[in-house]
């Protein structure tokens, strides 16, 4: 009657092979399962020669698979940790991007606004040269009219005279 037990990455010698430590345990079983029966007493004869050297073979087989054991639990622990370390390392990256991203979007709104505030400085720099401009204009055609009004008169006056002198130098001829 042979029983398997599961044990996660236990080493071969514990459930395989000749000298496996549960092989070993079948064959005390099978031995006291087919030992001379002690008729009412419920107690078997077991050769003990046999028994015992089972036994050895146990003890000798077992610190090795401590051994092995033990090293499965440190190699699972060290895997353990590098899996948490690896997390920890991309936990940290991924705050370290959201922080970026965040900075970046911050920049963003920041020079959004910054180009908002230059161009409503612009819009009114615009406005006050459209108003000066025009005001210099109506400068200009204000000085234009008045030099012209000057003109017209002085052409006005020029006339008159040239039809005064004119006027009697031709009632003189009659």
């Amino acid at each position: 009657m042979e029983r398997s037990v599961s044990f996660e990455g236990t080493a071969t010698r514990l459930t395989e092979g000749k000298g496996s430590i549960l092989r070993i345990l079948d064959e005390i079983e099978e031995m006291v399962e087919t030992a001379t029966r002690i008729p009412m007493t419920g107690k078997v004869l077991v050769d003990d020669h046999a028994l015992l050297d089972s036994i050895d073979r146990i003890r000798t087989g077992l610190p090795e698979e401590l051994r092995q054991a033990k090293w499965l639990t440190k190699e699972r622990q060290r895997v353990i940790q590098e899996a948490e370390a690896e997390c920890e390392r991309m936990i940290e990256e991924t705050k370290a991007y959201v922080a970026k991203m965040a900075g970046e979007t911050e920049i963003v709104r920041l020079a959004q606004a910054k180009a908002e505030e230059i161009l409503a400085e612009a819009k009114g720099t615009a406005n006050d040269l459209k108003v000066d401009a025009r005001d210099y204009a109506d400068e200009v055609l204000r000085q234009m009219e008045q030099t012209l009004n000057k003109s017209i008169n002085t052409v006005r006056k020029g006339r008159e005279e040239l039809q005064e002198h004119w006027g009697r130098e031709h009632e003189e001829d009659y």
